[in-house]
């Protein structure tokens, strides 16, 4: 989840004039990298060898 802090930092770093599409785009960038770290970070994760498995099952 994202926080206001993290948010405010982000927005900081952001050019002066930007579309409103950018933001957007890249507030669901920085929410799925903080899922992505929350998942890490608890185990949620699976190896190298079941990656490879998944992915051939999509080519089948």
């Amino acid at each position: 989840m994202l926080t206001k802090t993290i948010l405010k930092k982000q927005i900081e770093k952001f050019p002066e004039e930007f579309s409103l599409d950018e933001l957007i785009e890249y507030l669901i960038l920085m929410e799925k990298i903080e899922t992505g770290n929350s998942q890490s970070e608890k185990g949620e994760v699976i190896s190298e060898v079941e990656m490879e498995n998944e992915i051939e099952k999509w080519f089948e």
